[in-house]
């Protein structure tokens, strides 16, 4: 039973998603606690909560028909979870994925510190056009996680900006909007080009490895393979660049790219229409990973998994990465991963798939195979 989030007039039942068994992580922290207590100190008026991780501030703030707007398909898949969890319709609370943009003007916003500080600019630089002349902007998160510069992106972007004492570890701030500052309407996506095959790539603000080839990715795509045919999938895709590598190189195949970032896969369709590919050949989409690829379809998965979720580092979504990529590879199908050696991916590939090898090892990464059997 998944610990509640208690509020002065009620729990709330929260869980993580994706869910797994024995669950030991709380779906909530004192920072969307304590967001929620200042919020009912205020008259609240059209709410926007933004980049809600598990729902709870959804959840706490429904009765004020509040709007979420965030990048995350996992937390959008959550907040529809918690809201029935908790006796509500799973769509009484609009979800807005941050390629696009909430409908103002809002009054007051909630929202939490999310990792990536250029996003965290892109998202206040966006939010300006979608507040009321008088709105107020409450933001928290845990004080070990929420450098100075977050607060100061609050006070440079939105206007005079206070910060509140500590309370449980965690730590807000409040910002009074000021319409008259002159300011772009948002960042400019980062740009960077591939050699082999040659790719322009751009990436939005919230994407991994906005700026730069990962390494991670370098060390996989000499093993990418050349000339094949089937259906071929790059899980966790990102801003696309494998699963762009894989149709240039196999023009007779077809190439899906997914990922749970809305930022991610709008940035991966523009590289593709840049690169003059597209459906069928190419297409991307915002999935819970394969979860919805029916089973034996693939002929060859290709995965640079995370080793975290937003700021909880484990291997929990790597595995399921790869007991979804088992399911949906066909006989004798491939899943090719790269990863940090001591992450041990090899290990639970040989748990899923009965074996694996090593293809290549440098640095601190190795690139894995695994076959799927009959």
């Amino acid at each position: 039973m998944p610990e509640p989030l208690p509020l002065d007039d009620r729990e709330l039942v929260l869980e993580r998603w994706p869910q797994r068994r024995r669950e030991l992580l709380r779906a909530w922290d004192t920072a969307d606690q304590y967001l929620l207590r200042m919020a009912a100190e205020r008259s609240p008026g059209r709410v926007l909560i933004v980049n809600d991780a598990f729902g709870a501030l959804a959840v706490g703030l429904a009765a004020h028909a509040p709007t979420v707007w965030s990048d995350a398909h996992p937390s959008e898949l959550a907040i529809a979870h918690n809201l029935v969890a908790n006796g509500l319709e799973a769509g009484s609370v609009p979800f807005v994925p941050a390629d696009r943009a909430p409908e103002g003007a809002f009054d007051l916003v909630l929202a939490r510190f999310p990792k990536s500080l250029a996003f965290w600019e892109d998202t206040l630089l966006r939010l300006r056009a979608h507040l009321a002349a008088d709105a107020r902007i409450l933001a928290g998160g845990m004080i070990k996680h929420t450098p100075r510069r977050a607060f100061d992106l609050m006070d440079h972007v939105l206007g005079p900006t206070r910060t509140t004492r500590g309370w449980k570890k965690a730590r807000l701030a409040e910002a009074t909007f000021d319409p008259e500052r002159d300011l772009p309407a948002r960042l400019p996506d980062a740009t960077w080009t591939l050699d082999d095959p040659p790719l322009l790539v751009r990436s939005g603000p919230n994407v991994f490895a906005r700026d730069r080839l990962d390494t991670g990715s370098r060390a996989l795509l000499p093993h990418l393979p050349r000339d094949t045919t089937g259906r071929l999938a790059d899980l966790g895709c990102g801003n696309g660049v494998l699963a762009l590598v894989l149709a240039v190189r196999n023009p007779a195949a077809e190439v899906l790219g997914v990922d749970t970032s809305y930022q991610a896969i709008a940035s991966a369709r523009a590289n593709a229409s840049a690169a003059g590919l597209g459906a069928p050949r190419l297409d991307f989409a915002v999935a819970d990973g394969l979860r919805s690829e029916p089973p034996a379809a693939l002929d060859l998965v290709v995965c640079n998994p995370p080793f975290h979720q937003d700021r909880t580092v484990g291997d929990m979504l790597a595995w399921r990465m790869f007991t979804q990529a088992e399911r949906a590879l066909r006989a004798g199908g491939r899943l090719l991963v790269v990863g940090n050696t001591h992450l041990d991916h090899g290990e639970r590939l040989a748990r899923i798939f009965g074996r694996c090898r090593q293809l290549a090892r440098s640095g601190k990464f190795e690139v894995l195979e695994a076959e799927r059997h009959a």
